[in-house]
């Protein structure tokens, strides 16, 4: 099969090609990514499942999708096969992918990713977009059947996963035994990612807006019972805010309803005085004209 051609002056390009020359030279015991020969931007892996974990023992086939400009954008991953943490053939949502471009650096590469999407196997699925819901004993299994499993389509070279890592370890000794203690060194995660985990983690947005509307109607019926104030207080906390009307300031924590009615005893108020006023005005012109007619 002939080498399609590549412009080696694309910097992305460069990218790519120094990330799979450095994977070659400094392998993980842990996981094989190699792009294809016929497209860079399609790269396959195989990683082993985390240990102490009902994925120890399993090995993962999966692809990585590069996009045309990478690495200012993210990279796509999907597991081919099976592990009861993902589903097969699917994109996963992570920190780390396109569907999270804001959380990416560019700094970050093929490397970084499957050591942080290893990790990420052993987190709760709380309805991530790609993840899969089964039982400790169901993964078991899977990693158990894993090592056997064929990539279709030609990847691979038709090898099985077994297959795959027993060459790349031999890859791993050998690199060793050139380098020493170079390939050792322990592959780290990097915080942003962790902090990117912890923020999928949270509560969605409608749960965030039930809080807070929960809130805002707790600080309604404080707001609007003075007699229950005293004793709210002293264990929710007052949103610091004021709102400035035509009458002046408002205490923080007033409702809109309860300023509208504020405003409209005032207008009221005002209204009576001004007949008031306009009624002595009357009175008294009346009596001055009358004692100068009268004078």
């Amino acid at each position: 099969m002939a080498t399609p051609r590549i412009n080696s002056k694309s910097p992305t390009i460069r990218r790519i090609l120094k990330e799979a020359q450095e994977l070659s030279h400094s392998p993980s015991p842990d996981f094989s990514a190699t792009p294809l020969e016929t497209d860079l931007f399609e790269w396959h892996f195989t990683l082993r499942g985390p240990p102490n974990s009902p994925f120890s023992g399993g090995l993962y086939h999966g692809r990585i999708t590069l996009p045309q400009t990478y690495p200012l954008r993210p990279p796509s991953f999907r597991f081919l096969t099976p592990s009861g943490r993902f589903e097969v053939n699917r994109e996963i949502c992570l920190s780390i992918s396109g569907h999270h471009e804001e959380t990416w650096q560019p700094a970050w590469g093929v490397r970084t990713a499957l050591v942080a999407l290893r990790t990420f196997m052993e987190t709760d699925v709380k309805g991530q977009l790609g993840g899969l819901e089964t039982g400790p004993e169901v993964r078991k299994q899977l990693a158990a059947a894993s090592g056997g499993w064929k990539c279709s389509g030609g990847c691979a070279g038709g090898k099985s996963n077994k297959e795959i890592m027993e060459e790349h370890m031999l890859a791993v000794v050998e690199a060793e035994a050139k380098q020493g203690d170079k390939t050792k060194k322990e592959e780290v995660i990097p915080e942003e990612l962790r902090m990117g985990w912890r923020d999928e983690m949270k509560p969605t947005s409608s749960d965030g807006e039930e809080k807070e509307d929960a809130k805002l109607a707790e600080m309604f019926v404080r707001t609007g019972n003075p007699s229950s104030s005293s004793t709210t207080t002293q264990t929710t906390a007052q949103v610091p805010t004021t709102a400035t009307t035509t009458g002046g300031s408002v205490q923080a924590g007033q409702s809109p309803g309860l300023v509208q009615h504020t405003e409209e005893v005032r207008a009221a108020r005002a209204a009576v005085w001004l007949d008031r006023l306009i009624v002595a005005v009357t009175v008294l012109l009346v009596a001055v004209v009358a004692k100068v007619m009268l004078g």
